[in-house]
């Protein structure tokens, strides 16, 4: 698991990362009311803005932070946000992306720097 300074998680498996928000960004963001998510098959560039997320606080935009096309979104979140609050770092991941050069990863945290990060 790799994390980003603007609160992401990202998972590996094979050439797909699943890309969602972490539990530290729900708490900030608090309850959340709205997620817009990229389509199926939309090519994306690192640090293109792709996902909205609204809460009772405030809205807020999820960049890429990876270059590659999205394979797959999480329907679930869209009908019921709340869900990100209730598993964020889980069932409540965000989309799946193919990703074009896996080092782009090595640009981001673990889970120690995050944690010293959000400390």
């Amino acid at each position: 698991m790799k994390y980003t300074e603007d609160h992401e998680w990202l998972s590996l498996d094979g050439d797909i990362v699943t890309v969602g928000i972490t539990d530290h960004a729900q708490e900030q963001l608090g309850d959340i009311v709205f997620v817009e998510l990229p389509e199926v098959g939309t090519q994306i560039s690192k640090d293109d803005e792709i996902v909205v997320i609204e809460s009772v606080k405030a809205a807020s935009d999820i960049v890429a932070p990876v270059d590659g096309e999205i394979v797959e979104i999480n329907e679930a979140i869209i009908d019921t946000p709340s869900k990100v609050n209730e598993d964020a770092e889980g069932e409540a991941w965000f989309f799946k992306v193919k990703i074009d050069d896996a080092s782009q990863l090595d640009a981001y945290m673990d889970e120690t720097a995050y944690k010293e990060l959000t400390a």
